[in-house]
């Protein structure tokens, strides 16, 4: 997360940091995040949402500037909503996430501080999607990380990941993935955030 604060009459960046993950398993995606909010060296907040839900089988993570974020998320649910009134069916988890990606692009010049995940369960099955600032749709993953803890999370995700392993596994994986960030990156913190998501809908649980 970036906040630009002054000193000496300019503003001088602070950054901020996060963790989040999100993984494809057998039959769902689960996704997880710490829930620690600083600026610079202050804990903002112990209890920040960085798990949004977007439709009934779609979700968001999100790591940066939490205005920004919160923003996206408001625009997003918003032109999902109307895309849907549109089409009279359910948007695929790619359309919310190329949705999101228009969004991010059209405001590159001054662009929103934030890298998302997107993740959930459509008629093709689990999927997940990482953007970064400018609206970048990176390739669909088995599984990513964002924030200032992802290089920690990533070597846990690289060493535990399998290929449609069950829930529970990827849920107790994922909880692995962001208490390493938390032990190392000290912007990672408080208590961890999960979700489920399965053709059955997102089931959030909040956990130590």
């Amino acid at each position: 997360m970036t906040f630009l604060s002054p000193k000496d009459g300019y503003p001088q960046p602070i950054v901020t940091g996060t963790t989040t993950v999100g993984i494809i398993c057998n039959g769902g995606v689960v996704l997880a995040t710490e829930s620690q909010a600083t600026m610079g060296y202050l804990v903002a907040s112990h209890r920040a949402p960085k798990i949004h839900k977007i439709t009934d089988h779609i979700a968001m993570t999100i790591s940066g500037s939490v205005a920004d974020a919160q923003q996206i998320i408001r625009i997003i649910r918003a032109n999902v909503n109307l895309r849907r009134l549109e089409l009279g069916r359910e948007l695929s988890v790619r359309a919310v996430s190329q949705l999101t990606a228009i969004l991010l692009f059209q405001n590159r010049l001054f662009p929103y501080i934030t890298m998302l995940i997107v993740g959930g369960v459509d008629e093709e099955g689990p999927h997940i999607f990482t953007l970064d600032p400018l609206g970048s749709l990176l390739e669909e993953d088995k599984f990513a990380a964002t924030g200032s803890g992802s290089v920690i999370a990533y070597g846990v995700l690289e060493d535990g990941y399998r290929e449609n392993m069950p829930i529970e596994e990827a849920i107790e994986l994922a909880k692995r993935a962001v208490k390493a960030a938390r032990r190392r990156d000290i912007a990672s913190g408080g208590k961890i955030q999960v979700a489920v998501i399965t053709k059955d809908g997102i089931k959030m649980e909040v956990t130590e």
